[in-house]
């Protein structure tokens, strides 16, 4: 991945960090990783998020943390499934509050866990680590990724007068102070993660697709059909 081809409209970024130190570690310990352990998703996915939204298209950013670790669920995209996929708990959770806060059954969507649909409308579905071996949660997390992915979502508050910033859980949370920049107005729905284990401490009824469609509307932008 040392030259990897920029997504469109997504050049700079790509080209200024591949400069940098942690992107030829990186690329070192993705590639060793690959040759000895299942890695996912599949190397032509390991972009998908920006190549699904270019970067003057982001109206919303939803941030996950690493990809699915189980056969076939991560194809790139934070929190989606193929189509072809059960839905993981934390995306069953996510469909629940969307079903109660909008009333949109994404339970009987033909694309199933699929959220391409979203990304078309500038959904930026970015997880802070773009990859992980199978089985092991957080296994290629602290390897570099975080410093890319945190460039890419700065670039996107940098770049834009508005986007809403979908920050679940602490994690996402963390990222706030590189986002929150002067003089721009950005939006920030901030509740617990979807995931079994904290989704009842706040997720559920914190509404965060109404909210973001009124923030998108009131700045004046198209709000999403979820």
């Amino acid at each position: 991945m040392s030259h990897t081809t920029p997504p469109p409209g997504w050049d700079a970024l790509f080209t200024n960090e591949q400069t940098n130190n942690y992107w030829q570690m990186l690329s070192i310990f993705i590639e060793s990783e690959r040759a000895s352990f299942e890695i996912y998703p599949p190397h032509d996915e390991m972009f998908a998020a920006f190549f699904a939204t270019p970067l003057q298209n982001v109206k919303v950013v939803i941030v996950g943390q690493d990809p699915y670790h189980q056969p076939g669920q991560a194809h790139g995209l934070s929190f989606s499934v193929n189509s072809n996929v059960a839905l993981p708990p934390s995306l069953r959770n996510i469909f629940t509050e969307l079903q109660s806060d909008v009333n949109v059954n994404r339970f009987q969507h033909p694309a199933k866990g699929n959220l391409t649909s979203w990304t078309e409308q500038g959904v930026l579905l970015l997880n802070t680590t773009c990859t992980v071996r199978r089985g092991e949660a957080a296994s290629h997390s602290g390897k570099g990724w975080e410093d890319f992915t945190t460039a890419a979502l700065r670039l996107v508050a940098e770049t834009h007068e508005h986007v809403v910033f979908i920050l679940w859980g602490k994690h996402a949370q963390a990222l706030k102070s590189h986002l929150d920049i002067s003089g721009h107005k950005h939006t920030f729905i901030e509740s617990p993660h979807p995931s079994p284990l904290s989704a009842y401490r706040g997720f559920f009824g914190s509404h965060p697709f109404s909210r973001t469609n009124e923030a998108l509307i009131q700045h004046g932008q198209v709000p999403i059909t979820w």
